[in-house]
C-alpha cells in the first residue's frame, strides 16, 4: 500500500503512541532519507528519539525541523522539547534562551513557563523558579484550596525571600 508522506509520518506517530517507537524511529529514518529537510519528519524523529531516551540523537533533528520552518501546533512542542532536551542535557543556558524565545512567541502556552521554571532551578535561580510556578499552579488550578489562596500566590510569588518587620 502506497502512502502519502502525510499518512507516513501519521502511521509513525501512531506506530510511537501505541508502544512501537523503535519501529517507529525506524520509519522516520527512512523518510529523512527520501525528505531531508521535511521539517514534520524532522520533528517526529526527534520526538521519537526523545521517547526513546535518545536525547543527544533527538536535538540536531529538533533543531533541523525549527530550521526549516516547522509551523503550526507542532512549533512550540518543538520548541518545549528542544529546550527541554538542552535542560536534561545540561545545556542550560541553550535551554533558557530557547525558552525564553518560545514563552515570548507563544505567551499563552503555560507549559513553556513550567519548563522553563525548571530551567531556571538548574540555572540556580530557585528564587524565579518558584515565583513561576506559584504563578502558573495560581492561574491553572481549580482546586478550591488553591483557588482560596490564589491572591495570596500571586502576591508572594515575587517575594518568596521578602522578610516583614
Amino acid at each position: 500500500m502506497n502512502m502519502t508522506l502525510e499518512q507516513s509520518i501519521q502511521y509513525a506517530a501512531d506506530l510511537r503512541s501505541n508502544g512501537q517507537a523503535t519501529q517507529a524511529k525506524e520509519l522516520l529514518e527512512q523518510l529523512i532519507q527520501l525528505h531531508p529537510t521535511q521539517p514534520d519528519v524532522l520533528y517526529q524523529l526527534a520526538w521519537t528519539c526523545d521517547h526513546l531516551g535518545l536525547e543527544r540523537e533527538a536535538v540536531p533533528y529538533y533543531e533541523q525541523a525549527l530550521a526549516h520552518g516547522l509551523r503550526g501546533e507542532d512549533r512550540p512542542d518543538a520548541l518545549l522539547g528542544l529546550g527541554s532536551t538542552y535542560r536534561t542535557l545540561g545545556r542550560y543556558e541553550d535551554s533558557e534562551r530557547l525558552l525564553q524565545t518560545a514563552i515570548a512567541e507563544y505567551p499563552e502556552r503555560r507549559e513553556l513557563q513550567v519548563f522553563y521554571a525548571m530551567t531556571l532551578y538548574n540555572l540556580g535561580r530557585s528564587h524565579e523558579a518558584v515565583g513561576l510556578l506559584l504563578e502558573q499552579l495560581a492561574a491553572t488550578s481549580a482546586d478550591a484550596g488553591i483557588t482560596q489562596y490564589n491572591k495570596a500566590m500571586r502576591f508572594y510569588a515575587d517575594k518568596l525571600d521578602q522578610v516583614w518587620t
